[in-house]
Order: structure tokens, then C-alpha cells, then sequence
């Protein structure tokens, strides 16, 4: 057993877990309010993300498991009202978001991202 102190990961390490394309819960102030999304980019100024408000989490879910077309927004939240920034992983046995939305919805939540599932086509799909 050391008596020294652990070290806190490397800045690069951190800057890594939230690049670009990482998803994570965004907590935000004035107003209280939490965005779950892709990070598009994080600068000093503040994030930028592709995703919905998480109190709309449900309603997003049904619209895209009934074929619905829906685009998760591109926001810009300054880097003042931003109070914290958390991956979207499992908790134990609390799932992910992800992992509740694909069980919900039989998409990916990354696909529903980039767009590479477009309602026509899902619609198509649906009507074979």
C-alpha cells in the first residue's frame, strides 16, 4: 500500500472520453434543464451537441419507433450554463440511455444521430 495520493487521469484522457461523436447527458442551468446527445465539439466557449432535451426522451422514443420522421437537434450551450457533462454508460444495473432507447425503439440511437436511418426508408420497410 503507497501513502501517496492518486494521481487525477491525464487531461488528454479526459478531453478523449467526451470527443466528438462520444454520447453523453449534458446537466445545464438558467434553466435547469438536461440534454442527452453527441458531442460535436467541446471548446472553452462551450458544446455543441446533436440530441434531444431528456424530458422529451419518451415522446422522441415513440415517434421513432412508430416510423415517425424526427431529427434530434444541433444545439450550442455556453460553456456558464453548463454544470456538468457525463458519459451515457450503465450504472450497474441501471441501463444506459442508449441501451433504453434501442430496447424501446429496435434503433440505434447513433443511427437515429447521423441520419443514416431516414423515415422514408424506415417507412419502406415497414410497408414490405
Amino acid at each position: 500500500m503507497s501513502n501517496k495520493p492518486e494521481r487525477a487521469p491525464a487531461p488528454e484522457s479526459q478531453a478523449a472520453a467526451f470527443a466528438p461523436g462520444s454520447i453523453v447527458l449534458v446537466s445545464l442551468n438558467s434553466p435547469r434543464e438536461k440534454f442527452w446527445g453527441t458531442v460535436l465539439e467541446l471548446q472553452p466557449a462551450g458544446v455543441s451537441l446533436r440530441g434531444i432535451e431528456l424530458n422529451c426522451f419518451e415522446d422522441f422514443s415513440r415517434q421513432v419507433k412508430a416510423g415517425d420522421p424526427v431529427t434530434p437537434n444541433a444545439v450550442f450551450f455556453p460553456m456558464h450554463r453548463v454544470e456538468r457533462i457525463e458519459l451515457d454508460s450503465h450504472n450497474g444495473d441501471i441501463p444506459s440511455l442508449q441501451a433504453r432507447f434501442a430496447s424501446k425503439t429496435g434503433r440505434e440511437f447513433q443511427e437515429i444521430l447521423q441520419g443514416s436511418v431516414s423515415s422514408r426508408k424506415f417507412q419502406a420497410e415497414r410497408s414490405t
